[in-house]
């Protein structure tokens, strides 16, 4: 899947709330304070239920342009990258792109059904929380 979104906001002030989002998520997982410069290849396992739990490698961070993160579970590898293009002022584009490796025929086949029917929530609920996070700015 792939989003790109024009928003009213600087490139710092965006690539600011994802980062201070995942220094929270890793604090609130692992109790640890990481500083932004150790973010590269910072690994951790988060639990999501009882039973479903990931690996989370954080692949590439490049100051208000870029973030990247693979999770990995027993079933796929889901990578996010984010990259974001400074348009000068106040404006920003982001290129929002998710791929997904599933591991076994019968997860590739349920993987690509459920992608057709959840992609285009997603999407939805992804321009939604763009709009909130530019909103959030002003």
């Amino acid at each position: 899947m792939i989003i790109e979104k024009e928003l009213k906001m600087p490139a710092k002030a965006f690539y600011d709330k994802i980062i201070d989002s995942v220094i929270f998520d890793i604090r609130t997982v692992t109790g640890e304070d990481i500083k932004r410069s150790r973010l590269k290849n910072y690994e951790y396992v988060k639990q999501f239920s009882k039973l479903n739990r990931a690996k989370i490698l954080i692949q590439e961070v490049e100051e208000n342009k870029i973030y990247q993160f693979k999770t990995s579970t027993t079933k796929n590898d889901f990578v996010v990258r984010y990259e974001i293009e400074d348009l000068g002022g106040d404006r920003c584009k982001v290129h929002y792109e998710e791929t997904m490796k599933s591991f076994g025929f019968m997860q590739q086949m349920n993987d690509m059904v459920m992608g057709i029917v959840i992609g285009f929530f997603k999407k939805r609920n992804f321009k939604k929380m763009m709009t909130m996070i530019e909103k959030s700015y002003s």
